[in-house]
């Protein structure tokens, strides 16, 4: 694979994933009693501040997920500049083109990644 395409592939994952965070930008910045401000916190509110809350932890988790993803792009760049990019990091062989066209910041082979989302949803 080309490096030059793979760094452009990259770079087009990284700005896709900064203008999802960019949507975000008030989350961090903002407690949840900020966000709930508006809403009283009286008893004919309770759903309203149950919702607000839900909406909030959701849009956190997505946030989280979204920086968990830039992560990964950053250290497929490194990988890249190091000569790793392209093998699994749990086997050692070379991850398929085609993974890496869908997900360029993949770091395990097919085989290893369904093993670690096995392993993961085990532990849960």
């Amino acid at each position: 694979m080309d490096p030059e395409h793979v760094r452009e592939r990259l770079a087009e994952e990284a700005t896709r994933l900064n203008e999802i965070r960019s949507g975000f930008d008030d989350l961090g910045r903002e407690s949840e009693a900020e966000s709930l401000g508006e809403l009283s916190s009286s008893d004919q509110h309770q759903a309203d501040v149950g919702t607000e809350t839900f909406e909030r932890e959701k849009d956190l988790s997505i946030l989280e997920q979204v920086e968990a993803e830039l992560a990964d792009v950053e250290h497929a760049l490194r990988r890249l500049d190091d000569g790793t990019y392209g093998t699994c990091e749990a086997c050692g062989k070379v991850i398929d083109e085609a993974r890496l066209e869908a997900l360029p910041a993949a770091r395990f082979c097919l085989d290893d990644q369904s093993k670690a989302e096995r392993e993961a949803r085990a532990g849960s």
